[in-house]
């Protein structure tokens, strides 16, 4: 083991500093606080400092010990840690349907691992839409502390051990991960916000300042207190305009992250006895959030998902602050109860072997509960499976995929990223349905509707069904070349659309455009209007019979009527005069001058607030079947 490490004296500022971070990261995800969120980065250079204080100390002492180090980070994040994810597991299985469970197992399976910025960067960003309905989306920035944990000290040793200059390595390293991230954020925004390669160097600017501080400390104590109070005032400075003006919009973390990193590094590099770290920075309160940091950092974001969740919409203000005072509360319990007595007191080899074998547990419950589809026999979901694909786009993919063929190109099938379907195999495709994922979800009930046609889907994620998209170039192609497609069909979320039309054309003219080629041989062409769109989630509509919320399937027509008007009048004008083409108004079927529904006699219609289930694809085929047979003969 070795000997005891050596720890830096306690600075009660720097927790004052912790206190910031995490009220900032709580009011951004309660209240978006603008610019909230580079709490995050304020952490790392805290981390990075701490952490490499410690080491670099042991290292000058000949102290250093893989097994006390390693040991000491499993005692102080694994508890909290563990009794999260227990929590989130335990509840969501009472109250997640079956695709939301099996995203959470693949969470836990991430957060154990400490992998979850990994699995994240394969998945939406964190500023998109989704990234509310996960609960423990917040563990990708735990995942890059513990890879720079495992790392750092690793590197440090080993340069030490060469008799190399510490520092010079530091910031080496620093730049070229600073760099990365410059080079990187405007490419791809999403990898350069969870990748370790361009995130290290913020946990490297505590690390410089950690070397700088113990190795020129006279340098330091010389500094005249003016001088400290004006590094502590800039450094807030710094962070309160990176508050005020970095948001979701700009290329984060890039050349933005400085102001935080900076900031914080100028306020430690102060000390505690600089005017702003004594009197404000060590305020009991401050401190106090302080030392419940790291457990309210990771209760509270678990508590807003999942008030999300049962709410099926941003959950009113009353509701998030509940949950943030009960995260409060759950923080400082933790902090009690748990870290506490895991990380201090006898039998200290004992507790971090259960921690470890208790996170592999974690990490096995999770990766079982991902392999088994969120146990779909759950209470929570089985309502789901009476009815073919209710709710969740994984029961309305697996039906597509058993009940029809998917096409024989590979061209195709790489092109039409959301299906490419025939319900006939070998056989000649008389009708082909094409255009996004409002398209996608027309084709079950009219292929299951026409059981002696052979009908094809070929549709692309979020793309206008036009001649000038490259996106549908070979689809195109592929319709043009086979004569035996006498009807076409053509689908899309139009309000969603506008923003794909080549500059300096409009909608009118590149569909006119698409018209006029597909009618040349003769072809019959319909134009689909677009489904009513719900400011609600299915699930409020057939499952919401309980504490929560009480069944409602109905919405005042003039929320969706207010984006059709923006397109229906230019579908209209675009198939006038042309007997070959026929606009299909679906929403009709669905609404009436009052009221919209997503559910009919007993049965929900739609996955989501703006896509059909198997359901709803059959009942808006038997009504456009119904109403228009010459079509269809």
């Amino acid at each position: 083991m070795g000997k005891d490490l050596i720890h830096s004296k306690y600075r009660p500022d720097i927790d004052g500093l912790r206190a910031i971070a995490i009220l900032s990261v709580v009011l951004y995800h309660a209240i978006r606080l603008e610019g909230g969120f580079i709490g995050v980065d304020i952490f790392f250079v805290i981390s990075g400092y701490l952490i490499s204080t410690i080491i670099f100390s042991n290292l000058e002492d000949n102290s250093f010990s893989f097994i006390e180090f390693y040991g000491r980070r499993i005692k102080r994040i694994f508890p909290a840690l563990i009794l999260v994810m227990i929590a989130v597991y335990t509840f969501g299985w009472f109250v997640l349907l079956g695709d939301e469970y099996k995203q959470l197992g693949k969470q836990i399976t991430g957060g154990a691992g400490f992998i979850s910025n990994f699995i994240l960067w394969n998945e939406s960003g964190y500023f998109d839409n989704a990234a509310v309905t996960k609960p423990l989306l917040h563990l990708w920035s735990l995942g890059i502390e513990e890879q720079f944990y495992i790392i750092w000290p690793l590197l440090l040793w080993f340069t030490w051990k060469q008799h190399l200059n510490l520092l010079a390595i530091t910031i080496a390293l620093a730049v070229i991960s600073f760099v990365l991230n410059i080079i990187y954020v405007q490419a791809d925004a999403v990898a350069t916000f969870y990748s370790p390669q361009t995130r290290f160097w913020e946990l490297m600017i505590g690390s410089i300042l950690a070397y700088i501080m113990i190795n020129n400390q006279n340098l330091l104590v010389n500094l005249k207190q003016r001088y400290t109070d004006a590094l502590s005032i800039f450094g807030i400075g710094l962070i309160i305009i990176g508050f005020i003006f970095i948001t979701e919009k700009k290329y984060f973390p890039g050349w933005w992250a400085l102001l935080p990193t900076l900031g914080t590094m100028l306020i430690i590099s102060a000390g505690p006895g600089a005017w702003f770290n004594r009197m404000i920075l060590s305020n009991r309160i401050l401190v106090w959030f302080g030392l419940i940091s790291y457990p309210l950092y990771l209760w509270h974001w678990p508590l807003l998902s999942f008030a999300h969740i049962l709410e099926y919409q941003r959950p009113s203000f009353e509701i998030r602050f509940i949950a943030v005072l009960i995260s409060i509360l759950l923080a400082w319990l933790t902090y009690q109860f748990i870290e506490k007595p895991m990380r201090f007191g006898s039998r200290g080899k004992f507790k971090t072997n259960m921690l470890l074998i208790l996170m592999i547990i974690m990490g096995l419950v999770g990766h079982h509960c991902y392999k088994s589809d969120g146990f779909m026999y759950r209470s929570a979901t089985t309502r789901l499976i009476l009815n073919e694909g209710e709710i969740g786009n994984g029961l309305f993919d697996k039906y597509q995929s058993e009940k029809f063929n998917v096409c024989m190109s590979l061209d195709l099938q790489s092109e039409a990223t959301l299906g490419c379907f025939h319900s006939k195999n070998n056989e000649q495709i008389q009708i082909a349905i094409i255009g996004d994922s409002h398209a996608a979800h027309l084709y079950p009930g009219l292929a299951e509707a026409l059981k002696d046609t052979n009908v094809a889907s070929y549709s692309v994620e979020g793309a206008l069904p036009i001649l000038n998209n490259k996106k549908f170039e070979k689809i195109f192609e592929y319709i043009l070349n086979n004569q035996s497609m006498t009807t076409i069909i053509i689908s899309a979320y139009w309000s969603k659309s506008f923003e794909q039309i080549p500059e300096g054309s409009n909608m009118e003219v590149e569909l006119n455009k698409t018209l006029d080629r597909l009618t040349k041989e003769n072809r019959l062409v319909y134009i689909t209007d677009d489904i009513p769109k719900f400011s609600f989630s299915p699930k409020k509509c057939k499952y919401a019979d309980n504490i929560f919320h009480k069944d409602s399937c109905e919405e005042n027509s003039n929320y969706f009527y207010k984006e059709y008007r923006d397109y229906i009048s230019i579908l209209e004008a675009v198939v006038k005069n042309r007997t070959n083409v026929k606009l299909l108004k679906t929403s009709k079927y669905f609404c009436d001058e009052k009221t919209c529904t997503m559910a009919k006699d007993g049965l929900l219609h739609y996955r989501d607030r703006t896509h059909l289930n198997i359901n709803g694809s059959k009942y808006l085929a038997k009504n456009i079947i119904a109403e228009n047979p010459e079509f269809f003969d």
